[in-house]
C-alpha cells in the first residue's frame, strides 16, 4: 500500500490539466495574431521548419513531468511493518463527570468548559505517560482506551458534554471501579486515577470504591469544581427547576471529595478559575516510579519519492531533446 508523508503537495496536480490548457489558449491568441498578417496557410508556408504537432508532444510531457515531481514532493512511502517501541513513565486515568450539574457557570464559561480545558493543557505536560478518559453521570463510559497519543486524547476530549452520557445523576464510585479496569495489563505500580467533579454523589459508595484502588496500589486523586454556595445550572436557555418548579442549585461537595482523596491515598485539590490544580498532582505523579510500556507502531516506511523524480528527469530530458522544428530528413 502506498502513503504519503507529504499529502499537501498532490494538490499540485490540481495544476496539471491547467498546464496543455494554457498552452492551448497561447495557440488560440497565436492564431488570431497569424490572420492579421494574412491567410493562416500562406503564412504557415513562410515557416515550413515549425511544428504544431510537436509543440503538444513537448507540453504533454512537461505536464507529465510536473505531475511526477508532485508525487515525489509528497513523498510516497510503503513497506511499513510493525515494530515495538517501548517508553517509560506513568498511566494516568481522568474520570470526569459531564453532569448537568457540571454547567453550572461559577466558572468562566462553566464547569464542563473549564475542567475540559485544564485537561487539555494536562496532556501537554505528559512526557511518554499514558492517559485515558472516563465520562460518567448516572453511569460511566470509556470515552477514551488508556494511550499516549495526546492528539487523539485532546479530539475525544473536545466532544464531551452532558449528552454524551444518557443518564443523568453522579456516580463516582462506578467511574472509579471501571477506571480500575481500564488501566492497560503492562501497569502494576504507578497508576493514578483522577477524578473530576462537583462532588453530588447520589448513586453510590465513592469511598469504597477508592479503598478498592488503594488495595490495588492506584491513587485516587479528586479536584473539586464548583462553589459551596452554589450555583442554577442553565439548560436550553432557562434554569433547570425540580418537580415543584423550584429552580435547582447545585454546590460543592468537598467533604465527600476529600473522603474518596482519603481512601484513595490520594489528595483533593478546590479547583480555581485560573489554577485548576492539576500541577500538584502531576509533580506527585513526576514523583512516582516509572514503569516501562511496550507498544507496537508502524515504522521503517521504504522511501520512493527517487523514482519519481527519475521519471520526472526523463521527461523533461526527452522533452528538451524534442525542440520545435519538424524533422529535415524522412524515412522513405
Amino acid at each position: 500500500m502506498l502513503y504519503f508523508a507529504k499529502p499537501i503537495f498532490l494538490y499540485f496536480l490540481l495544476l496539471v490539466p491547467l498546464i496543455p490548457a494554457g498552452y492551448g489558449l497561447l495557440r488560440y491568441f497565436r492564431r488570431k495574431r497569424i490572420r492579421k498578417f494574412g491567410d493562416e496557410t500562406l503564412v504557415r508556408e513562410l515557416m515550413p521548419s515549425w511544428s504544431g504537432t510537436k509543440g503538444w508532444v513537448r507540453i504533454v510531457l512537461f505536464a507529465l513531468a510536473f505531475a511526477f515531481f508532485a508525487i515525489g514532493m509528497a513523498r510516497p512511502q510503503t513497506g511499513a511493518r510493525l515494530a515495538e517501541h517501548k517508553s517509560r513513565g506513568v498511566e494516568v486515568m481522568v474520570a470526569l463527570d459531564v453532569s448537568n450539574s457540571m454547567l453550572a457557570e461559577d466558572y468562566s464559561p462553566n464547569r464542563l468548559e473549564r475542567a475540559k480545558l485544564a485537561i487539555s493543557r494536562l496532556t501537554d505536560k505528559l512526557q511518554d505517560d499514558r492517559i485515558g478518559l472516563i465520562i460518567f453521570a448516572g453511569t460511566p463510559f470509556v470515552q477514551l482506551p488508556i494511550t499516549t497519543d495526546y492528539i487523539s486524547a485532546k479530539m475525544f476530549l473536545s466532544s464531551v458534554s452532558p449528552e454524551s452520557v444518557p443518564v443523568q445523576g453522579t456516580a463516582i464510585g462506578e467511574a472509579i471501579t471501571l477506571a480500575i479496569k481500564s488501566f492497560s495489563a503492562q501497569s502494576e505500580k504507578s497508576r493514578v486515577i483522577i477524578v473530576i467533579s462537583d462532588g453530588e454523589n447520589h448513586e453510590d459508595d465513592a469511598v469504597a470504591a477508592a479503598r478498592q484502588a488503594a488495595e490495588f496500589g492506584i491513587r485516587v486523586y479528586t479536584i473539586g469544581v464548583g462553589s459551596p454556595e452554589g450555583q442554577p445550572i442553565p439548560v436550553n436557555g432557562d434554569l433547570l427547576k425540580d418537580k415543584e418548579g423550584n429552580i435547582v442549585v447545585t454546590r460543592l461537595d468537598e467533604d465527600a471529595l476529600r473522603q474518596v482523596a482519603r481512601a484513595g491515598n490520594g489528595a483533593y485539590i478546590h479547583a480555581g478559575n485560573e489554577e485548576f490544580g492539576l500541577n500538584p498532582i502531576i509533580e506527585d505523579i513526576r514523583r512516582m516510579e516509572e514503569e516501562e510500556f511496550g507498544s507496537i507502531m508502524f515504522e521503517d516506511f521504504d522511501e520512493q519519492y527517487m523514482y519519481f523524480f527519475a521519471v520526472a528527469l526523463v521527461l523533461l530530458l526527452i522533452e528538451m531533446l524534442i525542440g520545435e522544428r519538424r524533422w529535415r530528413k524522412k524515412l522513405f
